[in-house]
């Protein structure tokens, strides 16, 4: 089953004030790579990571963000040692029913200051605390529009919403993935990619390319090459394409920071290590992710936690020695840059107790640091995701567009449900150890 979602400175004396306030790192400021390590100067830099999709929203004007919160949720994320976060950076105006509003662009080239001026608050922001974010720069899937939408510009006008009834799995996933394949599709994407790689920070007075506050680009979320595996193979070719020529679009502008893909790793890639081996072996892509959900996966059963826990763990155990097979044959650092799991009961109220989530977060970050221990190519993990002080607006735990209590959970899914909100003492003390110890093998 598929897995889901104006500040500008105008003094020169604002301008050098926002800078000084970044720490200085001895050498290359940029996250880089050394073999399957990351280093950052000259240190290795474990990424301990959270998701947290709408940053950019969240900095943007209001009504649309709250800078305040912004900062708050980044100063709580600092203080749990939290030194990477995943966030969107582009959306697309959709027609598929659970797509958020406002967003980055339309079918023109007219892009959205005011959401790009929130990425650069964003980014502004965690630079200021010595964090750094990898960007995505499109969606496979529907919450925030994504390819079936570049699809759609192009096809004329012709979708389908996930979930449908009338289109069954993996019917969105098929058609999405027709999306490598329609030139001007791609050509509509490449060129929103060299607006945002190219663009110069409104916050810092920065290039984008100059900014060590940005660790990676990412080629979108959760790409996949088809659906079912007859479509996977059909696409396939199209696929790598798109992965190898967006990779070395984004190097030609932006020689500085590391490029992902966003892969969801052999669950993503219709189960073929072949396919994971292709997607990360060109020389623009400089490292391999992967993502563990075990509910979305039929492992964990939310009403039934302690008694499918054996399952989930087996299981993420054979997935994660899995996935670290593959980094370890492309000589590649791994990221498990998106893992989550469920509150007990199956609750998506924050009342709700975490013990089974707090021991799946403990099972990631046991499988992550032993590999770093032994030397394998596990570099990091980034949870699923951080929702803060932010609570579902609506009684039956639904989004709805022009919401602004950003959570974790896009909009597509019950808000709460892979949030870590702010009350979330004993998970956010997991995150915290897991820091501690990982950031000593620096």
């Amino acid at each position: 089953m598929p897995t889901r979602r104006e500040v500008i400175v105008g003094t020169s004396a604002l301008l050098a004030a926002s800078c000084a306030t970044v720490p200085q790192v001895a050498g290359s400021p940029f996250v880089k790579t050394s073999g399957t390590r990351f280093t950052r100067g000259a240190r290795r830099f474990p990424v301990v990571g959270a998701n947290m999709w709408a940053a950019a929203y969240l900095g943007a004007d209001a009504p649309i963000g709250v800078r305040d919160r912004l900062r708050r949720e980044l100063d709580r994320l600092a203080g749990i040692g939290v030194n990477n976060i995943r966030i969107l950076g582009s959306s697309e105006l959709s027609p598929l029913k659970n797509s958020v509003r406002p967003t980055f662009r339309d079918r023109t080239s007219n892009y959205n200051e005011t959401l790009l001026r929130g990425l650069d608050v964003a980014l502004a922001e965690m630079g200021r605390r010595n964090m750094t974010a990898v960007i995505y720069l499109t969606n496979f899937w529907e919450w925030s529009g994504g390819m079936m939408t570049y699809r759609y510009w192009t096809n004329g006008g012709h979708y389908i919403d996930m979930n449908d009834p009338a289109h069954p799995w993996p019917e969105f996933a098929d058609q999405s993935s027709e999306f490598y394949s329609i030139a001007p599709a791609v050509a509509m994407y490449h060129d929103y990619v060299r607006a945002v790689v190219g663009r110069r920070n409104s916050v810092t007075g920065r290039l984008y390319r100059d900014d060590p506050a940005i660790m990676a680009w990412q080629l979108a979320n959760e790409p996949r090459p088809g659906g079912s595996p007859e479509n996977g193979r059909e696409h396939m070719a199209a696929y790598l394409a798109w992965i190898d020529a967006t990779g070395r679009l984004i190097k030609s502008i932006d020689p500085n920071h590391l490029v992902s893909t966003g892969s969801e790793g052999t669950q993503g890639c219709i189960e073929d290590d072949a396919c994971v081996t292709n997607a990360h072996s060109s020389p623009a892509i400089d490292y391999m992710t992967a993502h563990i959900w075990p509910q979305n996966w039929s492992w964990a059963d939310p009403n039934n936690l302690p008694g499918t826990w054996p399952t989930t763990e087996t299981n993420t155990r054979a997935y994660f020695a899995r996935q670290v097979a593959d980094a370890s044959r492309l000589g590649k650092p791994l990221v498990i840059e998106e893992f989550g799991y469920p509150r007990d009961g199956g609750s998506f109220d924050p009342s709700a107790t975490t013990t089974y989530k707090d021991r799946f977060y403990g099972l990631i970050y046991e499988l992550v640091e032993g590999n770093m221990r032994s030397g394998g190519p596990a570099a990091g993990a980034n949870f699923w995701g951080w929702g803060g002080e932010g609570r579902a607006q609506h009684a039956d735990h639904h989004f709805v567009r022009g919401d602004t209590s950003y959570l974790g959970d896009p909009p597509h899914e019950p808000q709460g449900w892979y949030s870590v909100f702010d009350t979330d003492a004993s998970t956010q003390s997991v995150i915290r150890n897991f820091a501690g110890v990982v950031k000593a093998l620096a």
